[in-house]
């Protein structure tokens, strides 16, 4: 059975043509959702959540992710350490889901205790020659990305991380992660496959019909256009924005803030991009009038810096000079994912005096809402019997296309 269903996975991968989107089956059938997982949420990095998440000594953070259980946490000496949520003893879940403040990690099965560094300190009952050394618990490869916490499951994580760190230390650290905290915490179920989600993410061909709360802040020609389609005024507006980038860029750069697109979106093991993008409007924030949000600002010190933006296969960001924006998607099922994005802000910042949380939160909480039923429908329509693969749009799509040759890509290269 396993190797007729690689056989039937191998078949829909060979049916992918370059320009358009997936055959059906890659978005709903269960065979290629357990593939999914093991590829990309096993053998991949992927981003859990912000180093912010576990502040202090002794906070925890439990997360789930491709039928694994992680515990991230703060130890004792201020390092992020991130184990399997499994007792060495008989495997029981050691901490719940969500977040926990705890001195030591004790098993409430059998009470074996570890150490916030993993070692086991204190198992009852197992005899004089038992030895504690070889039962510690199992930790977890994983990177700290300029504050943004990867995880890789597999024992042979790819090497190419290493860019994607660089990039953390030259653009995300000045924001200062480590001194921010979680404001608000947004838990989204979209109907649909992850990587239906992941596509929705990376065009905004849609902006403009579904996210007039997005538009505010968002320059639509960012996200390419059909120069043929446009109006004489309409190409000049677009001559006029591209000189400004060009010129902003090199500005921002001259003074130290690295801001070029970076891709590493095809041929590559890790799938990410990044570059700094202009805020429309006033220019500050994602927010109702595109002004700052948050009276203390992050680590960064200004607000002038656009929008620092990083997508990876599992995660989108947005960096700004008042908060920062982190988004993680999971996969629940073929037909479901869990987005869990969060509002991170000075840890100085107090609600209701420098920020208003609605204020802070409310273009982002709408666009996800307005995402999360844009990707039911769209899984609605791939399994419908009607569908075949549609031609991705050329001047606005092209990252998915990029996207769905590397998903198949990788998928090759695990023998599929």
């Amino acid at each position: 059975m396993l190797d007729q269903s690689r056989s039937a996975i191998s078949t829909l991968l060979d049916e992918r043509r370059e320009g358009h989107s997936l055959p059906a089956g890659l978005y709903t059938r269960e065979d290629v959702y357990e593939a999914d997982l093991d590829v990309f949420f096993r053998k991949h990095w992927i981003f859990i959540g912000p180093e912010c998440d576990v502040p202090e000594p002794g906070d925890a953070s439990v997360i789930d992710v491709a039928g694994s259980s992680l515990i991230m946490l703060r130890d004792d000496d201020g390092e992020v350490r991130v184990f399997h949520n499994v007792c060495r003893h008989r495997g029981a879940r050691i901490l719940d889901e969500g977040t926990s403040v705890v001195s030591k990690l004790v098993c409430p099965y059998h009470q074996w205790t570890y150490e916030l560094t993993g070692e086991l300190a204190y198992a009852p009952h197992m005899g004089r020659d038992f030895d504690k050394t070889c039962n510690s618990l199992k930790p977890v490869n994983f990177r700290n990305i300029g504050g943004l916490i990867h995880v890789c499951l597999s024992d042979d994580p790819p090497a190419d991380i290493d860019a994607l760190e660089a990039v953390g230390r030259d653009r995300l650290l000045p924001y200062d992660l480590k001194n921010t905290r979680v404001a608000f915490t947004q838990d989204v179920i979209e109907h649909g496959n992850w990587k239906l989600t992941i596509e929705n993410n990376r065009e905004c061909y849609h902006c403009a019909a579904n996210h007039p709360e997005l538009c505010v802040s968002y320059i639509d020609l960012d996200f390419g256009f059909d120069p043929e389609s446009l109006s004489p005024e309409d190409r000049e507006r677009a001559a006029r924005h591209e000189a400004l980038y060009a010129r902003q860029i090199v500005a921002w750069e001259a003074e130290g803030y690295p801001s070029a697109a970076i891709e590493h979106l095809s041929k590559t093991e890790s799938n990410f991009r990044t570059q700094r993008l202009i805020i429309s409007g006033a220019g500050e924030s994602q927010t109702p009038d595109a002004r700052a949000a948050v009276a203390k600002l992050t680590g960064i010190g200004r607000k002038d810096l656009g929008d620092t933006h990083l997508w990876g296969h599992n995660s989108w960001h947005h960096f700004m000079g008042d908060h920062i924006i982190v988004a993680a998607v999971i996969p629940l099922g073929p037909d479901k994912t869990l987005l869990r994005m969060k509002w991170l802000v000075n840890k100085d910042a107090v609600e209701g005096m420098d920020y208003d949380l609605h204020n802070l939160t409310s273009v982002w909480v709408a666009t996800n809402e307005e995402d999360a039923a844009l990707v039911g429908r769209s899984h609605a329509g791939v399994s419908d019997p009607a569908y075949v693969p549609g031609m991705y749009s050329p001047f606005t799509e092209k990252q998915l296309d990029w996207f769905a040759g590397w998903y198949v890509d990788r998928m090759r290269a695990h023998g599929y």
